[in-house]
């Protein structure tokens, strides 16, 4: 038994495969692989990545390769693929310029999106053009990282799983998860209108009108599939501030080139 869907919400859905199905049909060997090495498909979680490594090659021209995970066919609980995420989940991260902490034969590997984001921020990112120097600012833009992590992406994956896919409908697991969706948009809302600081943002964290940063990231490809989730327009319209954060990031040459059809 299989449920087939929209691929942008592959991460969100209940798969039923074949264990016998469960390999990696393709892998590049290390050789052919760039010193940054992405496994990933263009979801949410995947577009994070794919976005960040995009916005670096922009700023620093570095070089990097991926290849698609297929996760309708779960090649993502390979054996090969555990061997790089035991959690079973992309996207991953091959850094093959370090070797792995108990295991010099292995690259190092990252797994779960925004540790991905801290690393690049961390090895790519020298000059913080995507994050911040000062400790408030920088605090700031984790906190909004870490509540997309925690709130939007958890939040918005359960109102898209129960509105499309669950094999029954329970609408009190409907209401529940996008009553709690449409109120997280809203604190999402209150933060870019400058509400209580009276000072409007263009963008989530940094003083002023804040910056493009990993917080954005980790947020914007979630409340971009608004749609797909259940949210209408009109509900969407209650949060101008977000409306106009999404088409300001959406307009982003490195998004476009992380959204685009080489990662499908």
């Amino acid at each position: 038994m299989k449920y087939w869907f929209d691929r942008r919400l592959l991460p969100l859905c209940l798969i039923t495969v074949n264990k016998s199905h469960t390999k990696l049909t393709t892998m590049l060997s290390q050789s052919e692989q760039k010193d940054l090495h992405l496994l990933t498909m263009s979801t949410p979680n995947g577009k994070k990545v794919q976005i960040a490594l995009e916005e670096l090659k922009l700023i620093y021209d570095i070089s990097f390769s991926h290849e698609i995970i297929d996760i309708r066919t779960n090649e993502q609980k390979s054996e090969e693929f555990l061997k790089l995420n035991p959690n079973g989940r992309i996207p991953a991260l091959i850094d093959n310029k370090c070797k792995a902490l108990n295991d010099s034969s292995a690259p190092f590997t990252v797994m779960e999106s925004a540790a991905i984001l801290l690393y690049l921020a961390k090895k790519v990112d020298k000059n913080h053009v995507f994050g911040f120097e000062d400790d408030l600012e920088r605090s700031e833009a984790l906190q909004w990282l870490f509540f997309g992590m925690a709130g939007v992406g958890p939040m918005q994956g359960q109102l898209n799983h129960f509105t499309r896919y669950a094999p029954e409908k329970l609408p009190y697991a409907v209401k529940r998860y996008h009553d709690e969706t449409l109120r997280l948009y809203g604190v999402l809302e209150i933060q870019l209108s400058g509400k209580y600081t009276g000072i409007k943002k263009k963008y989530l964290a940094g003083k002023g009108e804040g910056k493009y940063s990993w917080a954005d990231m980790a947020i914007w490809p979630w409340v971009d599939i608004y749609t797909i989730s259940g949210i209408t327009e009109d509900e969407l319209n209650q949060f101008p501030c977000v409306k106009e954060w999404l088409k300001t990031i959406k307009e982003r040459p490195g998004v476009k080139e992380g959204c685009s059809s080489k990662y499908e």
